[in-house]
């Protein structure tokens, strides 16, 4: 049997296998977070974007709501930092920028109505490289943008995952 043939064995034995089975060896579904909360509050400074993702996240697949007012929350989510960056990550024979690294660091807090910390203040980083050309400076820009969003989708489930393992766990509680 040749390599090639292997590896087709492979995915169709992976394309076939039932979620079920995927889901028993940790794979997740993306978008799909389960939040042992009737109604959630996102307080702080997020970012608009940030914001709808976060919003986005909890009322997909789930009966939690999103409250305007904290005091009608059983959960407050308090995002106190959210910092978009870009730095040069290589340059070519020219001296021209070559790569470029994007990064996204949230740092938040969550907590129940009566001031316990479910997720005490956190940190998450997020980093994609990215190609940069001098030829196609607007495609990369667009790039760019679409990376971006893609990272903020991650990095909202990303919170709202280690907010639904905290308040499973308590244990998991210390990060």
């Amino acid at each position: 049997m040749s390599a090639n043939q292997i590896r087709r064995s492979l995915l169709a034995l992976i394309a076939t296998a039932p979620i079920s089975g995927l889901i028993a060896c940790g794979y997740r579904m993306r978008g799909m977070v389960n939040l042992p909360f009737k109604v959630i509050a996102i307080v702080g400074n997020p970012s608009p974007p940030l914001r709808a993702d976060l919003q986005t996240g909890i009322l997909t697949g789930s009966d939690v709501k999103v409250a305007i007012n904290p005091k009608d929350a059983d959960l407050i989510l308090d995002i106190s930092n959210e910092i978009n960056g870009r730095e040069i990550l290589a340059y070519n024979s020219n001296g021209q920028v070559s790569a470029y690294r994007l990064t996204i660091r949230v740092t938040f807090r969550a907590y129940d109505v009566a001031g316990g910390d479910i997720v005490p203040d956190s940190e998450i980083y997020i980093t994609r490289d990215m190609d940069f050309s001098n030829t196609t400076v607007l495609a990369t820009d667009v790039q760019q943008q679409q990376f971006l969003t893609l990272m903020r989708k991650d990095m909202a489930l990303q919170i709202l995952r280690r907010i639904s393992a905290a308040a499973k766990n308590p244990q998991v509680r210390s990060f």
